[in-house]
């Protein structure tokens, strides 16, 4: 009770330093598109800034809000913190489930953090497992389920080939024998690879589309390197893992969050979401969508965007001027988690292009993403305006989260499948 007191006391205070900070500013354009436009960085100081809804879940039969057009129904419930979904050849739907855990506490902001994050059901006991769901007679509801793996270590990422499950946890890749209709592995684990585990712990995988290569996202320690570049070595990057010989390479750095990892088919260009860096600002910088190149460097921690440099920050100049720009702005902290393409006439009514699960902020005066939106592409390339495909996750006054989206994938029967991990459900998404 004193813990929720305090995270109530804290957002009540991060909100009024915010509408301090932002005092004549009026209503901030979302920083959003390929163009973005990007307000001057207005650093916090050392009050902190969380303002975070309480999670309340999904009551009384309420639901997401889809688009025109779409229904949405709920493929399973009563999961534990769901996170990330990842779709068998025979249509069985895994879900892993985790969540952060406390970490030690040091400062006052390290006390208000972890108050703040129990509130919103971010932090607690991770259920560590893996589990396994069959729509057997095809009707859109997951009637069986079976916990296909547990004692993981913070399980995320999923891939399957060539009778191999490969899994993503927090402190490195391990694959497990699987064959097709099992649902339980006792068999151990093969460790591939070892990253760093905690601060953005979340290790998310996508194979090649030839399958002899798999790509696996490996978040920073903090916000902007806080503890020394030492500390974040092997992290902020994409790796490439080498089925066949093992060689576990940094493909693409200086990418701060790099969660969900997707293909665009026509180019064959490797695309990734990236959660930016904090303290700067309700807009400042966005978070973002883009193409992923083979050495690239994206200019975490030095700078963001358009080579903007993040003064907080030891220089490089050197660096500084081999960072990218991204392709494409998501706005200022939504946390966008999800990705996956999504062929044209999956839906109704919408084309070829991007499903991205926005989490959610916890640092901004006014909450932004709590939503699932989608970004059209042509010739390979976003190409217009997004559009929201699923909303209503947070309640009209901010104060509370019925649900938080995360992974995106594609059903096994052409429908949308939405991990929600504050609503402890994975929602299907079909035309009306």
């Amino acid at each position: 009770m004193a813990t929720s007191l305090f995270a109530e006391l804290v957002a009540f205070v991060g909100g009024v330093m915010v509408r301090i900070r932002h005092r004549g500013q009026g209503a901030l354009a979302q920083a959003f598109g390929d163009q973005p436009s990007i307000p001057p960085a207005r650093a916090q100081g050392a009050i902190p800034t969380l303002k975070m809804p309480t999670a309340r879940g999904w009551e009384d039969g309420r639901l997401p809000v889809a688009a025109r057009g779409l229904k949405v129904n709920a493929f399973a419930a009563g999961l534990k913190h769901p996170r990330w979904i990842h779709v068998l050849p025979n249509g069985d739907v895994l879900t892993a489930e985790a969540l952060s855990v406390p970490g030690g506490i040091s400062s006052i902001f390290d006390y208000a953090m972890s108050a703040t994050m129990r509130r919103a059901a971010a932090l607690g006991d991770s259920p560590n497992r893996i589990t396994l769901l069959r729509d057997a007679d095809g009707d859109g509801v997951a009637e069986t389920r079976h916990v296909l793996l547990d004692g993981l270590n913070h399980p995320f990422g999923m891939a399957m080939l060539d009778g191999t499950l490969y899994v993503g946890n927090t402190d490195g890749l391990v694959a497990f024998p699987y064959a097709d209709g099992d649902t339980r592995i006792e068999a151990p684990g093969r460790r591939l690879a070892s990253y760093k585990p905690a601060g953005h712990w979340t290790r998310s995988i996508l194979p090649s589309p030839d399958g002899k290569r798999l790509y696996v996202g490996v978040g920073s320690l903090s916000n902007i390197a806080d503890e020394g570049m030492e500390a974040e070595e092997g992290r902020a990057a994409i790796y490439e893992f080498d089925i066949a010989t093992g060689q576990n390479r940094i493909y693409a750095s200086g990418l701060r969050n790099p969660v969900g990892l997707a293909w665009e088919p026509s180019s064959g260009v490797l695309w990734t979401v990236v959660n930016e860096r904090d303290g700067l600002g309700d807009e400042t910088p966005p978070d973002y969508l883009t193409s992923v190149v083979d050495g690239g460097f994206y200019g975490w921690p030095y700078c963001y965007w358009n080579r903007i440099v993040d003064d907080r920050v030891p220089q490089d100049a050197a660096m500084v001027a081999r960072a990218i720009t991204p392709d494409f702005a998501l706005g200022g902290h939504t946390a966008s988690l999800g990705l996956c393409w999504m062929p044209g006439g999956t839906l109704p009514g919408f084309p070829d292009g991007m499903v991205i699960g926005q989490h959610g902020s916890w640092n901004r005066s006014t909450l932004s993403g709590y939503r699932v939106i989608f970004v059209p592409f042509e010739n390979g390339r976003p190409s217009g305006p997004s559009r929201d495909i699923l909303w209503g996750f947070l309640s009209p006054d901010e104060k509370y989260s019925y649900g938080r989206p995360v992974g995106v994938t594609l059903g096994p029967d052409g429908s949308l499948l939405v991990a929600d991990d504050v609503g402890d459900v994975l929602w299907r998404v079909t035309g009306a």
